[in-house]
Parts: structure tokens; sequence; C-alpha cells
């Protein structure tokens, strides 16, 4: 580690500009955005104990220009903002760039003070964070907090998340978390860092551990359905989950799982089936024989003071119209109806067994999704009855109503795969012919989030209809209840 440790900083010397700066590639000119996310991680292993070069002439001196460097940039700012606006004193000046930057220089003010060319600028922007805090999104806010704590305004600190507290909204499945918040593409709207930001702030300004654990719980939740974008994103995750608070690995008591009679203790299973080391993963099944009825009462005690969670399926072997709806965080609802031409164009009636179909008509599936948390990779299957054709038979990438997918028509189904399903609901339409008579069963729908199998849902059975005279084709009779949930 010592090594990998000591080879990563020779590349940041090597790759740093003779002003102190870093660009973002090699080639490039300085950065300040990326300069100051370096030192930021070089204050994170500083403040944690892990990098330790003070006594590295090199190391020393490479951080000394790094801090010069923006020093000089905010005191240009400075001297162009007095420039352009007389009664700079009075106005806002504050940017998420000072901001970032008040951040970054709180973890080197004791080594490296300000030099004296930007004291005034460094003040003047000290003083407007305190004054205009509110006015920023809770990453900014976070890192305000921070800088202040370090500059000495504890009151101030503490006031500004103490606000952002009264904002959060608590979920026993989900922890603490904010759902206004305005995510999108710049690093200052990032919804992974600023969470994984808030937690170091409530951990070192309020001490508020209960939050902070809370805060974990949201974090843990986001990975489990989703991938973490950015190397930035992961190591400033993993950076609060391992660091702060509680210490998720400082215990490697296993949760206690017992079914009916039965405890299950998984360090005696075979080696296959033994927990994984760390995260104390394990996966073990029973046959139909080995089923009893008693098995269908779990009781599970967590004697960590972290989080845990897991799942446990009842797979077996049922009639198609006796299947029975199933929900997770995710809910489908579906219907059918037959479109015809009406005066002013299509009309859409819903299929029962008073208005059954005819070979010919055009039916209309309408399948309505659910999700209460963004997920990523998903599969929705929507099976169909082997009298039906569907009017598309191309697959290809498709956009609707915010959400993009790539649709697959196969012989008995059509296939949704979605990459990225924001919280919300969704709704999917396409078009079939009835071509049989006859009296069919319509199948189920079923949707599985690929990156956490256990996020799953499908529909009850589609049950076929009475007899059918040979003028008709099939009586959908029971609509199908697709997946849901919100």
């Amino acid at each position: 580690m010592e090594s990998e440790q000591s080879s990563a900083i020779k590349k940041l010397i090597d790759l740093q500009a003779p002003n102190g700066g870093w660009p973002w590639f090699t080639g490039m000119p300085d950065n300040r955005y990326i300069t100051q996310h370096v030192v930021t991680g070089l204050g994170h292993l500083e403040h944690l104990g892990v990098a330790r070069y003070k006594d590295d002439s090199k190391y020393m001196a490479m951080l000394n220009s790094a801090l010069s460097y923006l020093d000089a940039r905010l005191a240009e700012d400075f001297e162009k903002m007095k420039q352009q606006d007389p009664k700079y004193k009075e106005n806002c000046h504050l940017g998420y760039t000072e901001i970032q930057y008040l951040y970054a220089r709180s973890y080197f003010m004791e080594e490296f003070p300000v030099n004296k060319q930007a004291k005034e600028a460094f003040d003047y922007y000290k003083s407007q964070a305190m004054q205009y805090w509110n006015t920023q999104n809770n990453y900014l806010k976070g890192m305000t907090a921070l800088a202040l704590s370090r500059f000495g305004e504890s009151k101030t600190a503490a006031l500004v998340l103490r606000s952002v507290k009264e904002t959060s909204l608590h979920n026993e499945e989900m922890g603490m978390y904010w759902r206004n918040e305005n995510h999108a593409w710049f690093w200052y709207q990032a919804p992974i860092e600023t969470q994984a930001l808030l937690i170091e702030a409530f951990d070192e300004v309020l001490n508020d551990t209960k939050s902070v654990d809370e805060m974990k719980i949201w974090l843990l939740k986001q990975k489990q359905t989703q991938d973490w974008k950015t190397t930035k994103a992961t190591t400033e995750a993993i950076y609060a989950l391992l660091l702060r608070g509680t210490d998720l690995l400082g215990s490697d008591k296993m949760v206690s799982i017992s079914l009916g009679n039965e405890a299950i203790d998984p360090r005696q299973m075979d080696e296959a089936s033994r927990p994984e080391a760390g995260t104390g993963y394990f996966k073990t099944s029973w046959s139909g024989t080995d089923i009893k009825p008693s098995m269908g009462k779990v009781k599970i005690t967590n004697p960590n003071p972290t989080v845990a969670w897991g799942a446990m399926y009842w797979q077996y072997f049922e009639q198609m119209d006796k299947i029975t709806s199933s929900e997770t965080p995710l809910k489908l609802s579906k219907k059918l109806f037959r479109e015809t031409i009406g005066a002013t164009g299509p009309v859409l009636e819903p299929i029962s067994e008073s208005t059954p179909l005819k070979v010919g008509d055009k039916v209309v599936v309408r399948v309505e999704l659910r999700s209460d948390r963004d997920m990523e990779y998903l599969h929705l299957k929507d099976m169909r009855a082997s009298s039906f054709e569907p009017t598309e038979v191309l697959s290809g990438y498709k956009w609707q109503d915010g959400l993009g997918y790539y649709s697959s028509m196969r012989d008995a189904s059509a296939n949704f795969f979605i990459s990225y399903l924001p919280k919300g609901t969704y709704v999917f339409e396409y078009r079939l012919f009835a071509t049989q008579k006859g009296e069919f069963s319509n199948g189920i729908t079923s949707i599985q989030c690929m990156y956490a199998p256990e996020f799953n849902a499908h529909s009850e059975g589609g049950e076929s209809d009475r007899s059918i005279n040979d003028n008709h084709a099939p009586t959908l009779q029971r609509q199908m209840a697709l997946l849901s949930s919100l």
C-alpha cells in the first residue's frame, strides 16, 4: 500500500504545472476545479491519517505550490469583482468555485496559512459564506458548514446543518435523504457526492451519529439498485460509509435467522455456502420435499448496530390462470382494449365478457409501471396469448415520456429493456391483432431489476373465457395486474 501511495504521489508531482495547478489531462491548461478537487482528496487522506508525507519535501512542496495557486486565483477573482461592482460589500458574489475553495483550503489552514496577497479575498468570501449560505443547494451548504466549522465559526456551521436537516425525509427502509434537490449534471448537483459530503458534515460538525447512520442507509440502498457512475462518486461514498459514524465492518456477528423451529447457521454449511468475508453474504435453499408449513414463519434478529438485509424466495409451479399478482417496490398493472375507429378517431373500449373479440380486431395492450425509487437495468416481459400477433415486429430503441428503453418483440412475449428507470409512473403501449378462434390464456407480465434481482414483480395470470363460438376470438375475462410500485 505504501508503494502504491508513493507511486500515486509521484504521478501527481509529474502532472503538476509550474504554476501549481493541475490539468484534467496531460497537455491541457491548468484547471481550477481539478486542482481544488485534488487538494480536497489530499485533505481527506491527511484528515484520516492515511497519508503521512510531512517528512517528504517533494510532497510538501507540491501541496504548498497547489495551495498558492488556489490563493492566487481567488485573489484575481476578488480584484476583478471589485472593479466590476463598486458596491461589492453589499452584494452577494459567493459562487460554487469559491465555496469549493473554502472547503479544500480548510484542511490545510494550520500548516499552510493563506498568503498575504489573498488574505483580503479569503476574509471577504468567508464573510459571504456566513451571510449567504442559505442561497446554496445542500452540497454547497455541507461544504460551507465544514469550512466554517474549521475556521472557528462553529455556531454558523451548526445553523447551516440544522437548516438542512429540517428539510430531510425519513423512511424506515430508505433512511434519511432529501427529495427536493435539483440533481443535474454539474459537480455540485451530484446526488451520491451530496449525500457523502453531508455524512461528513453531520458527523464532524454536529456529531449526530443517528443521522449519519440513517444517511448511510440511503447510500447503500442506492447502490443496491444502481451502479455508482464515476470513480469520484464511488470514492466519496466509500469514504463516508467506512470512516464516519458507526463502523459498518466493525462487527462480524452474524444475523440470527430461524424458519419455524429450524435455526439457520451459515457457519455450519458447506464451504460453497459459507458467509462471504467482509460482507457476510450467504445463500441457501431447500427442495420441495424439505419444505414444511412451519417454515413460513421466519424470524430474523440483527445483533449489530448497522443495517442488514436479505431476500427470501418461494418458487413453485402453478397453472397459468391461477397465478396471483406479486409486487415489491416495483408495481405493474395491465389492461387490454379493443381499438375501433369512431367519428373523431381511434376509440379504446375495454375487453370484457359482454364484448368479446373477433378475428381481425386490433387490441391495445397498456402496461403501467410504477417504481418508488430510481433503478437501473430492468427487464419487463409481457407474455401474450397465442391468438395474438403484434403489429410491430422490429426491435429497436425507443424514447417515450422521458423514458428510454429497448423494445424486442418475440414469438410469445414483448420485452422491454430499461437501462435507467427514474422514480415515478410510466405507461407502455403496443398493438396486436386477434388472428385465431378459440379460448386462450394471456399469460403473466413480469419485471426484474437485473442489478438487484430481489426487486421483481409479476401480474396475475389471465383467465381464459368460457366457450367461444366460431365467430369470436378469445375474450380475456380477467385483466392482468402487472407489477406495480411507487
